[in-house]
């Protein structure tokens, strides 16, 4: 690997909560687990409610429920696919992420399911 690479974290965040904040929190939380193997693959983990997030704060919503969100969340990840290198779709069903993979795809970005699979990757 010469350079490292902007990799997507794809997979639950909301779907499946019944927008309970607790169980958003766990999801981001299982998201999370991904970053630092990913870093330690020498490449750089993004997560879109890591973005996301804080501007939906900035402008005055009350998070992922408010009816902003729809303006800020998918169109996050949209954008942020535009200077990632590609996505890692964890399991779990959700939208958001199949659009991730689906936006991916397009662009012809790599789309690994499995850790393991990332250049670089070396273990827990």
């Amino acid at each position: 690997m010469t350079k490292p690479l902007m990799i997507l974290i794809a997979g639950p965040y909301r779907s499946g909560t019944d927008d309970d904040p607790d169980r958003m929190a766990a999801n981001l939380a299982a998201l999370e687990t991904a970053a630092w193997p990913l870093f330690a693959a020498g490449h750089v983990p993004m997560i879109g409610e890591w973005v996301a997030l804080p501007v939906l704060s900035s402008a005055g919503a009350s998070g992922p429920t408010d009816p902003l969100a729809e303006q800020v969340m998918y169109p996050t990840a949209e954008r942020l696919l535009q200077h990632c290198d590609g996505v890692l779709r964890l399991p779990g069903e959700s939208t958001g992420a199949d659009q991730d993979v689906r936006i991916a795809e397009e662009r012809g970005l790599p789309v690994w399911h499995r850790l393991e699979d990332v250049p670089g990757y070396v273990g827990a």
